[in-house]
């Protein structure tokens, strides 16, 4: 259960993170947010990524639950990573 909640937090906070760049605001939403909420999802993005790395620390054998944390980490944001390159292939697609 750990190792779920860690990938979950992970995917989600880097999430928050790519959602507190410019670029992705214009790319999902037309429009660049306002100073606050970018600050707002930086913020939640580094509490959600340290909540993961909370978890892993929580382990038996917290060298474990660190190595598994990395991998969890690389797992989140390649998941990220996809999904923003799937949704600019998308729309460029559709676009055209």
């Amino acid at each position: 259960m750990h190792h779920l909640s860690m990938l979950l937090l992970s995917v989600l906070g880097f999430a928050c993170l790519a959602l507190a760049m410019e670029r992705h605001q214009e790319d999902w939403f037309a429009r660049p947010f306002n100073s606050s909420l970018t600050t707002i999802l930086r913020a939640v993005g580094w509490a959600l990524l340290c909540g993961s790395l909370a978890l892993a620390l929580c382990q038996p054998l917290w060298a474990v639950g660190l190595v598994a944390w990395f991998g969890h980490l690389s797992a989140g944001a390649g998941v990220v990573l996809a999904t923003l390159v799937a949704a600019s292939r998308l729309a460029g697609t559709r676009r055209r």
